[in-house]
């Protein structure tokens, strides 16, 4: 197969970005699972825009806060800056968000936030957005999708990538010959045992990084959210932050509350840890009852019906909550562009760090980053462009034998990813 520019995965970061290519080019997104099947689809609260001017500051210092600043800055000003942008581009691919009475965008606010800047669709902002995104991709003639399609390796010659190496739906291994490879392939929640990531998202891109000597950056700073339903399914069904914010309290098993419910999540996850510990208890109860029934419907329907499928009536009684792995701030070093260290080759998404999140991000912030450093890759490549003198001869004396053991080669990429996140990049 041969391709201009190759996207492993289906995210909004990976859809956006093609989105952001120009029509002359013929893109190729890959994705392990269905189209649906990403993180992106998953995430509830919202997105975090720039209300206006005076917010900026404000901004820049709750996720600078938020992140011990060890954010770094200069990323955190640009997603900051082009999130009106990143809005306005949204809202003319049809993507719809609550509003107020007057019509006006409604906002929210969550865990860390000095002030309400947070658009949202009810409880499933990231499925409003991923959604529109692949519909749009879908109209255009040079963006074809390939599901059930997994990224095993990068191709790598003359200190540049030329390509990859892929398991197709049918089970076979082939190779693809691309310009430009862009790798959005989400988190790390699949190699933990509880974690609210769906189950394939397994740090595929950090252990072909690290195969490759690609630069990785901030690889321990691994995000617990503090509050996910408590039950024994195979994923970690999230209760939003945004809950939270607008007034659900937290408390022990005697009823009390313990905590700020609105301190940043690494700092809520230890109080709630700690409440555990002391009360001998597996959870602590999250309270929605101190938000009225009209606020509960119309911005928490999912959770709400997730709940009562689970035996709970949020509206009447308190439900069990306790954290779970949640987010990856580490990931695949990139610069302000989101190209990595090795020519030709660029991350974006929960996939790459480019500093933004710092030690711990702030909540929200993730779609907006993810959707704000695609754009600038795609426009990177846009500027940059060149035609690559055809490999195929190369590519063609590849040996591919190690790639067929499917079951085999994932469980060394899971090892692969668990001892770098354990010891950090050495």
């Amino acid at each position: 197969m041969k391709t201009n520019v190759l996207i492993a995965g289906c995210g909004c970061a990976g859809l956006y970005c093609a989105l952001n290519l120009p029509k002359n080019l013929n893109v190729t997104i890959i994705t392990k699972s269905d189209e649906e099947s990403s993180d992106s689809f998953l995430a509830q609260g919202g997105m975090c825009v720039q209300r206006d001017d005076e917010d900026f500051e404000c901004f820049l210092e709750d996720t600078m806060r938020a992140g011990h600043y060890e954010n770094d800055k200069k990323s955190v000003e640009l997603m900051i800056e082009n999130s009106r942008d990143v809005l306005a581009d949204l809202v003319s691919f049809g993507a719809e968000f609550n509003k107020n009475e007057d019509g006006t965008l409604a906002y929210t606010r969550e865990g860390a936030h000095s002030q309400k800047r947070i658009v949202f669709r009810e409880d499933a902002t990231g499925k409003e957005i991923t959604l529109t995104l692949l519909k749009e991709s879908k109209k255009r003639s040079n963006i074809q999708i390939l599901e059930y399609t997994t990224l095993l390796d990068i191709i790598e010659k003359d200190e540049k990538c030329i390509g990859a190496v892929i398991r197709t739906k049918d089970g076979e291994v082939e190779t693809v010959e691309a310009d430009y490879t862009v790798l959005a392939t989400g988190g790390v929640g699949g190699i933990y045992e509880h974690s609210t990531n769906f189950r394939h998202l397994t740090a595929d891109a950090i252990a072909i990084s690290a195969r490759h000597n690609i630069k990785l950056r901030d690889i321990t700073y691994v995000q617990i959210h503090p509050t996910t339903f408590y039950s024994n399914e195979d994923r970690s069904f999230l209760i939003s932050e945004s809950v939270r914010g607008e007034g659900a309290v937290l408390r022990d098993k005697n009823g009390n509350r313990f905590t700020n419910e609105l301190s940043p999540r690494d700092v809520l996850t230890k109080a709630i840890k700690e409440q555990m510990k002391k009360d001998g208890t597996e959870f602590v109860w999250e309270d929605l009852t101190t938000i009225d029934n009209k606020t509960l419907n119309e911005h928490f329907p999912n959770i709400l019906a997730h709940c009562k499928e689970n035996g709970y009536d949020a509206t009447r009684e308190w439900i069990p909550v306790v954290p779970a792995q949640h987010y990856f701030m580490g990931g695949v070093w990139v610069n302000y562009e989101s190209k990595t260290s090795l020519d030709k080759l660029y991350a974006v998404g929960e996939t790459a760090c480019n500093g933004v999140h710092g030690k711990n991000r702030l909540a929200s912030n993730s779609l907006l980053e993810s959707l704000v450093f695609s754009k600038r890759a795609a426009k990177d490549i846009e500027k940059n462009y060149e035609f690559e003198n055809s490999y195929g001869e190369y590519i063609k004396t590849l040996g591919l034998e190690e790639y067929k053991d499917a079951e085999k080669l994932e469980e060394e990429y899971k090892n692969i990813a668990k001892n770098i996140i354990r010891e950090g990049n050495k």
